[in-house]
């Protein structure tokens, strides 16, 4: 089973007709993901070279073609408001991949996103894959294999290294969420966990954080006192510069907030198992789980 998306998910994408919306809409068609519909506004009755139809607006395509899902790729500048036409039109899921969305635009989402039935992936993040049904992001498709392991991730390069290293040991992965790095994002990592606390055929738990922010302490909270499935993590930037911005905008520490110490004893304390290096990641998982 997986969570949020599989292979009856209908995808419009938004910003197809640029440069990177057109190469990874090709890549998730080619991975089997039902990309229904191309969101470019004055493009509208055009279809793309994989005969993909062009709407002018996210509401054309809802009524067109039954769109549930939303895949971002327009500039930072307008990302927002793509978004929340997409909450305007009772889109169930939206994955925004733009980067460098301002954080005042991205409050004003927020807002409305909890007023809403919609959820939001991202921004500034890889997307979602549930391996062998459906792909809707920028992720290697080639690494996934399906399997029990559920994975949720602030950083994309991680996830692919967690991935990986799952799909080496011959086990596989129910579904990966890369939430993105920002200080606003729509998806956290407690959400992450409850829904594959809650998905049967996820039998086991991968978690990767990093500096800034409490999403960690939130989750691992929430792990000791529901989760009874192996979980295992990776913080990132333990090294960290306290004040300096490593990476992702949500990756700074202030004083005493977001440090990797606070993170990891939170994790322990719920009996997570700790991956002390990225490498070690499957290593973790593997010690407590024998699946």
């Amino acid at each position: 089973m997986s969570i949020l998306v599989d292979e009856n998910t209908r995808v419009a994408v938004c910003g197809i007709t640029g440069k990177s919306g057109a190469f990874h809409a090709k890549q998730c068609l080619d991975y089997g993901t039902k990309i229904v519909a191309g969101i470019t506004p004055g493009k509208g009755g055009q279809k793309t070279e994989d005969d993909v139809p062009i709407f002018n607006s996210v509401g054309e395509s809802v009524e067109n073609e039954g769109v549930d899902t939303a895949l971002i790729f327009v500039p930072p500048m307008v990302a927002a408001e793509s978004i929340m036409e997409c909450i305007d039109c009772n889109v169930k899921l939206v994955v925004c991949i733009s980067e460098g969305i301002p954080v005042r635009d991205m409050v004003e989402v927020n807002a409305k996103l909890e007023r809403s039935n919609t959820r939001l992936i991202g921004p500034n993040c890889p997307g979602i894959i549930t391996p062998g049904r459906c792909k809707i992001g920028i992720m290697p498709a080639y690494i996934h294999r399906p399997g029990p392991v559920g994975i949720v991730s602030r950083s994309g390069t991680l996830t692919y290294e967690a991935v990986w290293q799952v799909t080496q040991r011959g086990s596989g992965q129910s579904t990966c969420i890369g939430i993105g790095g920002d200080p606003i994002v729509g998806t956290t990592h407690l959400d992450a966990i409850k829904m594959f606390n809650d998905d049967p055929e996820t039998e086991a738990i991968i978690v990767i954080g990093e500096i800034g922010g409490d999403s960690e302490e939130v989750a691992a909270n929430y792990v000791k006192e529901h989760v009874k499935k192996p979980v295992a993590a990776f913080i990132a930037g333990l090294t960290a510069p306290k004040g300096r911005r490593m990476g992702h905008a949500g990756a700074i520490v202030s004083g005493k907030s977001g440090i990797a110490e606070s993170k990891l004893a939170a994790l322990r304390d719920a009996g997570v198992a700790i991956a002390e290096t990225p490498t070690k990641i499957a290593d973790a998982l593997f010690s407590i789980y024998r699946g």
